[in-house]
């Protein structure tokens, strides 16, 4: 086969594919029949016990009298109420991405000189390897940034002397390493991207080592590395609500599977980034980006509330944007009533908007988050409430940054990188078994047939 027909769907190819989905259909109904929970969650959303977990805790419902009564969301790290940990770092006119890693990593608040000390201790992290951009990130740059990623991080194995050593005190420098270097794979994939395949100039900032996570990201990023203190406390505020939710979602889940294994710690990450990547799990943000935009273009007045309506009306019978019936940015697999990390991160977007003169744009969010919820409810069976998720307004921040579409997806697994390095060392501090659940075999046995006889 030459090398122009390897990526072609040929009909041999068409007819094994019915083959496949032809001995590979189940038939709906058997999952109610057999109780088994698809997608491990039951009808009320409520998931399957899978494991315990200190390192945080989602919060959606209430028991009152026996009976799970939905409320307003809260997220806890460690202990510790988010919107407490973001109110005080953000009143102190700090940032809190190294702190809240601290938190998660090691399961209290830092005081002023461990944090310093921990600070220093990632920013010596930030330094790839002699010639890794060159030799790695600069050739064969890919369209997605999540499989660079991916990529790059699975090359690091062969760098490192001490790659499959799983002890506690290995993996939690591995950790660190990836927590610090994960920005710079990021932004660097993306400046090959873009200079290889938009024909756009190339520069390769070095971080600096006295500024936050996001002061870097950046810095790093734009070609005059400036940015404004506003803009840089936002981006670190969005990488600490995106950092940890919970052992259930389906990365971190995906990061104690492997885990479990007994593999090594750029394996699990790889893996964890292979889930993240999915539209269904980390790529939300630009989907609610590309539907605002297409509102936007089609909607004559952006205030008017029964013009909206109808858009949003048009998302849910599948006439409008991407006819998948969706209205991008509502609904949450735990939250009801409300995502605690979109309520945190809105009384900031309002301040970044105005920076921006993008007011209107804002507004229009806004309608949208209280008609949506509305909308929904009234046109679809809903066994749970709905609410806007974090969704709902990261893309827009993103954007109001200046941000590429490339980077939407891996500025969560900058962030989700230091969640997914608490699960793994708590997966491995309980020397656990290998995580196996069970699936129902429905096929009947089959006596062997000569080829002959076929």
């Amino acid at each position: 086969m030459s090398d122009n027909n390897l990526y072609e769907i040929t009909p041999q190819l068409l007819e094994l594919s019915e083959y496949n989905a032809q001995s590979s259909r189940i038939n709906p109904s058997l999952f109610t029949k057999l109780d088994v929970k698809r997608g491990l969650r039951d009808l009320s959303g409520k998931g399957v016990l899978a494991g315990l977990t200190r390192i945080s805790d989602v919060r959606a419902n209430m028991i009152v009298r026996g009976k799970l009564i939905p409320q307003n969301g809260e997220l806890y790290y460690r202990g510790y109420n988010v919107r407490d940990l973001v109110n005080g770092f953000a009143n102190d006119q700090r940032f809190g991405f190294e702190e809240v890693t601290y938190l998660l990593l090691f399961g209290e608040l830092p005081d002023r000189k461990q944090l310093s000390d921990f600070s220093d201790l990632l920013s010596g992290y930030r330094s790839l390897p002699t010639d890794f951009v060159r030799d790695i990130i600069m050739k064969a740059p890919s369209r997605d940034m999540m499989n660079t990623l991916s990529r790059s991080i699975l090359t690091l194995y062969s760098y490192d002397d001490y790659a499959d050593d799983t002890s506690l005190p290995n993996v939690l420098r591995q950790c660190l390493q990836l927590i610090a270097l994960t920005p710079l794979l990021s932004v660097y994939g993306y400046q090959a991207y873009r200079h290889y395949h938009d024909h756009k100039s190339l520069y390769i900032h070095s971080p600096k080592k006295e500024l936050s996570t996001a002061e870097n990201i950046l810095r790093m990023l734009r070609s005059n590395k400036k940015y404004t203190p506003l803009e840089a406390r936002l981006l670190d505020v969005a990488l600490v609500l995106h950092m940890e939710h919970g052992g259930g979602n389906n990365s971190t889940f995906t990061t104690h599977v492997i885990t479990s294994t007994g593999t090594d710690t750029y394996s699990v990450m790889a893996g964890a980034i292979g889930s993240l990547k999915g539209p269904r799990h980390g790529g939300a943000n630009i989907k609610v980006i590309e539907m605002f935009e297409d509102m936007k273009n089609k909607l004559n007045d952006w205030e008017d509330e029964d013009e909206v309506s109808a858009y949003l009306l048009g998302l849910l019978n599948k006439e409008e944007f991407d006819h998948a019936g969706l209205i991008y940015g509502m609904g949450h697999a735990v939250y009801s009533l409300s995502d605690p990390r979109e309520k945190i991160f809105k009384k900031f977007v309002g301040l970044l908007a105005s920076e921006k003169g993008m007011e209107k744009e804002f507004k229009l969010y806004e309608t949208v988050e209280r008609l949506g919820p509305e909308i929904i409810a009234s046109h679809r069976k809903m066994y749970k409430g709905v609410c806007c998720n974090v969704d709902f307004y990261s893309g827009f921040v993103y954007q109001m940054l200046g941000l590429p579409k490339e980077l939407y997806t891996p500025i969560f697994a900058i962030a989700r990188m230091v969640g997914w390095s608490a699960h793994r060392l708590e997966e491995l501090s309980q020397d656990g078994k290998i995580i196996r659940p069970a699936y129902k075999p429905i096929i009947e046995d089959q006596d062997y047939i000569p080829i002959s006889d076929r």
